[in-house]
């Protein structure tokens, strides 16, 4: 009888649909969102040392801060000397190295002091190999191998985790009372969840079905699948970041941009959001610094991923220009010197915020690619939101170029928005005419 009534629940979960659970909380439509490392941020690596930095961040133009994990990490099969966030020993605890309850409490509410929403990773995949679910003997919660113990996640060299069983019913129960934990407790705004496409979507919707009773909560999955968004309000735009490395090193050209904006709306639905960003966490560590990965043309791809459809993300230590991989189970302080680049975001995040065609979802308009006849390397396009215009001009290349752009469309006195801090303004005739260095950009807005 019990497994009849756990199928009629799946069964009815399966059934449900986005529009049946809250949609994104309307302050996430002109939001940018922002990615900390407490351990690295400051040389303390503490809770309160980084509230100090909110005051900075709010003035940057920060609207969600997004910690990474801010668990206990497991002792057992731990990698390198502090171990990786993403091993939860305890899913409803507090990492000591990062301070105490009350010092992650005091963070949240500064953050909200500031107008900032807060919201934590949650590792939802694997925990720690010594989580206190196995201290409690709940081996059942976990996959298990042919010898009985507990198995890492397979295809992968996490041997520091042990994944989860979701066809236990109790561990997806504790689970969801854990998340609720902290929105009761904390009055954290949400969740990003880490690798969310390799939970079950049943799972997801349960949650959502759930938490949806306490709070206007945002829910960001690590993830791309379009099916992804019957239980996350935003997905990652990892396709979209991988064209703009592959431009950068000339492995593509603009016309993957074009592919991909055509491909886009038989993806996914309008309310449908996207996370756009040029670095984050992984990308850092494992990949590359922005340097590396995009070298002279990471400012034009910043532009890129900050106008194009979706919500931007930046990683700390983007605004310093951070030209080192951060180690990831070691202390490596983000070394906060030059701060050249806090001005170039500041105005993206302005533009973000004012200029409702570049909004979220369907929030925003969309893009319309601009033809720039013989200049291949220029890809230009234009969002339109009433009378409010956002027109993108990008050199693709490691070229200097010149190009000249007849549009009816384009007529009156814009502003050079990244012009420095006396904007220049530009007078179009339905014509404009633009030189531009290697990997130049320039964004016009009226």
């Amino acid at each position: 009888m019990k497994k009849l009534v756990y199928l009629l629940l799946a069964l009815c979960l399966q059934q449900l649909t986005f529009g049946q659970l809250k949609q994104a909380p309307e302050w996430s439509k002109n939001a940018v969102i922002y990615e900390v490392n407490i351990r690295q941020f400051t040389p303390e690596g503490t809770f309160a040392a980084f509230q100090r930095h909110l005051p900075r961040l709010k003035a940057m133009g920060v609207d969600i801060i997004w910690l990474m994990p801010v668990h206990p990490i497991g002792i057992k099969n731990r990698k390198g000397g502090l171990g990786s966030y993403y091993a939860v020993k305890d899913y409803k605890g507090v990492n000591p190295e990062f301070g105490e309850e009350e010092d992650f409490t005091n963070l949240v509410n500064a953050s909200h002091q500031q107008g900032m929403k807060l919201i934590i990773d949650w590792v939802a995949n694997h925990s720690s190999p010594d989580n206190v679910w196995v201290d409690e003997g709940k081996k059942e919660y976990y996959t298990l191998d042919s010898t009985g113990n507990l198995q890492p996640t397979i295809g992968t060299d996490w041997w520091d985790v042990a994944d989860l069983n979701y066809d236990n019913r109790e561990m997806r129960s504790r689970m969801i009372d854990a998340m609720k934990f902290w929105v009761d407790k904390y009055g954290i705004d949400g969740f990003r969840c880490d690798v969310a496409g390799w939970v079950p979507i049943d799972f997801w919707k349960e949650m959502r079905v759930e938490l949806d009773k306490v709070k206007d909560l945002f829910f960001l999955a690590e993830a791309e699948e379009p099916n992804m968004h019957e239980a996350f309000h935003m997905t990652y735009g990892w396709e979209f970041h991988h064209i703009m490395n592959k431009i950068a090193q000339g492995k593509e050209g603009k016309a993957a941009i074009i592919k991909y904006l055509e491909e886009q709306p038989n993806k996914y639905k309008p309310e449908d959001l996207r996370m756009q960003f040029t670095s984050n966490h992984d990308e850092n560590s494992w990949n590359g610094t922005e340097m590396e990965r995009l070298g002279d043309a990471r400012l034009a791809m910043a532009v890129l991923a900050n106008t194009i459809e979706g919500m931007p993300l930046i990683y700390n230590g983007q605004e310093t220009s951070m030209t080192k991989r951060l180690r990831f189970f070691e202390k490596d302080t983000i070394p906060w010197t030059t701060m050249d680049l806090t001005y170039f975001y500041t105005q993206l995040n302005k533009l973000h915020h004012e200029h409702p065609a570049l909004w979220a979802g369907k929030y925003g308009a969309t893009v319309e690619v601009i033809p720039t006849g013989d200049s291949s390397n220029v890809f230009a396009f234009v969002r339109k939101a009433g009378k409010k215009e956002v027109w993108v001009f990008l050199n693709l290349s490691e070229s200097n170029t010149s190009f000249s752009l007849r549009d009816n469309r384009l007529k009156g006195v814009y502003t050079d928005w990244l012009s420095g801090k006396n904007k220049k303004t530009i007078k179009c005739k339905k014509r404009i005419k633009l030189s531009m260095e290697p990997w130049d950009y320039k964004i016009l807005t009226n």
